[in-house]
């Protein structure tokens, strides 16, 4: 039998309730997206002004809709996946603080 007062996890996320499917399904469309945009590293997404993945989502999730089993074009990857990763962006971007955004927003602006 363990001893559970030896490790004190009481109110940490338990991670392990997350499907991981979805971390599956997001790296293969960051390693597409990463190949095809080679020049600006793996935080390449970091540098899109947050709205484009809005815009994204809401075109692969119509895409979706239209084709649960249908495929983006360009990538041959399916569009659920595609609406996964770009989900996962909004997620982590929506916790940046102003300075974050007007730093990425810059970055996206001087191109």
């Amino acid at each position: 039998m363990s001893n559970q007062k030896v490790k004190a996890d009481a109110g940490k996320p338990k991670l392990t309730l997350v499907p991981r499917q979805i971390l599956w399904d997001i790296c293969e469309v960051r390693e597409y997206g990463n190949a095809k945009y080679p020049d600006g590293g793996p935080d390449n997404w970091k540098q899109v002004d947050i709205q484009r993945y809005r815009d994204a989502l809401f075109r692969h999730f119509m895409a979706y809709l239209d084709d649960p089993d249908g495929v983006d074009e360009e990538s041959g990857i399916e569009h659920y996946k595609h609406m996964a990763c770009n989900m996962a962006f909004l997620c982590e971007m929506e916790t940046w603080d102003d300075m974050e955004k007007l730093f990425y927003t810059e970055i996206e602006r001087s191109k």
